[in-house]
């Protein structure tokens, strides 16, 4: 019986990873925040798990993280990468325009799936005008690419760049797109001023009269 008992718990080990939680305090308490505003103004659909990516991060850092805000676990840490046009290794410019390929920070929703060039991929509908609104129109979506990965990041120093999606290594894109599709929350942050001052869904979080 003692063997049985010790094997399962072994068992359990082996096919349950343990996630580390790196992410900031600071960060998941703007994210949580940004998520919570967008709920009550019933943008969410699906309000139950929560994405979060720290742009501040160097790219071979793990800096995307789903949350499950039933339990607050982390249930993915994983790397992620930047626009070629926000920077090298790390990302520094960020832009809501056509063309730029760069990422877009603030809050956003996920949409579909579907299957393109790279695969399984996923649309997102960015929530903050002027910041990341045309983020639908510039199809940034989550998706796996090859330059997303530890061996890419020690042979060149700092992961491939996408055209501003949030790019995942193929292994993990699946299971992310999987769990956060069908309306969750994706935020993506960066110590930017303007944005952190003006953002609608950081500060006093009002109703939304237009719908």
């Amino acid at each position: 019986m003692r063997f049985t008992a010790i094997a399962a718990l072994l068992l359990v080990t082996l096919v349950t990873p343990v996630r580390a939680d790196t992410l900031d305090p600071g960060v998941r308490a703007l994210a949580l925040r940004a998520a919570a505003c967008a709920k009550q103004r019933r943008l969410l659909p699906a309000a139950e798990t929560l994405t979060v990516i720290d742009y501040s991060l160097p790219s071979t850092a793990p800096r995307l993280w789903v949350l499950d805000l039933k339990t607050q676990a982390v249930v993915f840490e994983e790397l992620v990468a930047h626009g070629r046009g926000s920077g090298e290794h790390l990302a520094t410019r960020f832009s809501n325009e056509v063309g730029s390929h760069q990422s877009s920070l603030g809050l956003f929703v996920t949409l579909d799936e579907y299957s393109g060039k790279h695969g399984r991929s996923l649309r997102l509908a960015g929530l903050e005008p002027g910041v990341n609104d045309r983020a639908f129109e510039r199809a940034l979506v989550v998706h796996g690419a090859d330059y997303v990965s530890d061996a890419f990041g020690a042979r060149h120093g700092r992961l491939g760049r996408s055209f501003g999606c949030a790019a995942l290594t193929r292994e993990a894109a699946p299971k992310v797109i999987e769990r956060i599709r069908g309306g969750s929350a994706l935020f993506a942050y960066y110590p930017d001023p303007a944005w952190l001052a003006s953002s609608s869904f950081l500060g006093a979080c009002e109703p939304d009269t237009a719908r």
